[in-house]
Formats: structure tokens, sequence, C-alpha cells
């Protein structure tokens, strides 16, 4: 690796910083190899509660990194198409598959900008926090391009399919209210404050019943593409299991005797 991309566990908590400050953490080649060997090695880790992905410096992700992109004009049309689709197909797509297969949270935690696959990987979080001073668009039409990084199944099951094709047709920026808004992100906070909202976020769900938050994820996962009858058998599996845990007659005890449940994660 060539840590552009960071990978550290503290307390249970990993988080997958984008290491490219100096170029707002766009999106290089070599960045792509080392987001699958970290999110690789995210998913075998065994202690892990809450996942936190960020960007060093004043910002998440500005997008691909275009003087990078550039490199590969030498060649001709159809070398280009071969290229790009085996670089995505082989770094991109593993790297998404795994994060939305992971059973823990994964929050997104964005200051400045956001673009491009930057925006890709935040819509794929399960949460979103960011600054005030944040700025979002999907950059990709601008330059040519549709989408990658899973923005056309992310983005219109967020905002809507007539506002993703409007976000994705015409690549206009928007700022963090707007983000707000369009259910892109969850809270706006100061940016200052963004550090320690995060942490408390993260601590809320370490406190929770954390062996519940990849049964919900996989239930919301599944509901657009099964049908009613199965995504209601699904759900009665998910209760059952649920049901035989310790922290389910903790909840339960601890509402009846009035007090904060200490959900043990199991």
């Amino acid at each position: 690796m060539a840590n552009t991309v960071l990978l550290d566990v503290a307390n249970r908590v990993a988080t997958l910083t984008l290491n490219r400050p100096a170029q707002l953490n766009a999106l290089s080649t070599e960045m792509m190899e080392d987001m699958l060997v970290a999110v690789r090695k995210l998913r075998d880790l065994n202690d892990v509660d809450v996942v936190v992905i960020t960007g060093a410096g004043e910002h998440f992700m500005a997008g691909g990194d275009l003087k990078d992109f550039a490199t590969q004009f030498h060649l001709g049309p159809e070398e280009r198409r071969e290229a790009f689709g085996a670089v995505i197909k082989k770094y991109i797509n593993p790297s998404v598959e795994i994060l939305q297969s992971m059973p823990q949270p994964v929050i997104a935690k964005v200051r400045g900008a956001c673009a491009g696959f930057g925006l890709s990987l935040a819509l794929g979080c399960d949460l979103a926090l960011c600054s005030d001073n944040a700025k979002f668009t999907t950059a990709y039409s601008a330059i040519g391009l549709p989408a990658d990084g899973g923005m056309s199944r992310f983005l219109p099951r967020v905002v809507g399919s007539r506002k993703a094709m409007e976000l994705l047709l015409l690549g206009e920026r928007f700022d963090a209210a707007e983000a707000l808004r369009l259910g892109i992100v969850n809270r706006v906070v100061a940016a200052a404050e963004l550090d320690a909202e995060t942490a408390a976020l993260v601590t809320r769900l370490q406190n929770g019943p954390r062996h519940v938050y990849g049964e919900i994820k996989r239930l919301l996962a599944s509901s657009f593409d099964d049908k009613f009858e199965l995504q209601l058998q699904n759900e009665a599996e998910a209760f059952a299991r649920c049901s035989a845990t310790g922290d389910f007659v903790e909840g339960i005890s601890a509402f009846l005797e009035k007090r904060k449940p200490g959900f043990r994660g199991a």
C-alpha cells in the first residue's frame, strides 16, 4: 500500500481515511488499489462495532484525479474503454460491495468537497454527517462520464429518480443544507463540531443492540428487490433471531423497569 487510504482501529471503531489531502483526496488508480486492500482488511476484523469513513485535511473527496485520468489519453478509444472498465471492475466495484455487505454501521464524516466517487462513497454509507461548509456534486457529466461506485443505485433511492436524473445530468453543485433536505446526509453541524458529533454518534451506536444492526441493514437492502411476501418472511426470521438474544431480554426488562438498557451486542 502507498498509504493513500489509511485504516485505523481504536476502541472497536474502525476509521477509513482517504489520505491525499494535497489533492483534495481525489481518487487515483493507486488510491483505488489501496482502498481495496484496506476494505479487505476491514472486512476480516472481528473486533469492530462501527466504521467511520472520512478524508484527511479539509475535504472528503473531490472526485476522480483528472490528471491521473489524463495519463490514459495516449491509448486509443478501444484500449481506453478496456483500461477504465478493467480498473473499475477490479478495484472500485469490489470495494463498494465489501462496504455494503458489512454488518456494522458505516458512517460518512464529510467536510469540504464531496464529489464524484466521493459522493458515491458517502451515499453508500449507512449514515452521513457533514460540516456546514461541505459542498456536493455528482460531477460526472462535466467530464463526459455517467457514474460509478454505485451512484446510479444509491442516488435515486435517496432522492428519488427525478431528482437523481437532474443531479446526474446537470451536475450542479449544492450545499450542506440542500444535502440535508434531499436526505443525502442525516445531520449538518458546524465544522468545528463535526469530530465531536461523529464521536457521539459512534458512542450511541456502540451502546445500542449491535447484533441488530446487521439485521436492519440486510432487511433494508433486500426491500428494494424482494417480493413483499419474501420481505415479510425475512422480517419474521430476523425478528425471531433477535428475540433469542440477551439484548432482547435486556431491552424489554429495561423498558418495564424504567431504566436505560445495558446492551452487550449479543
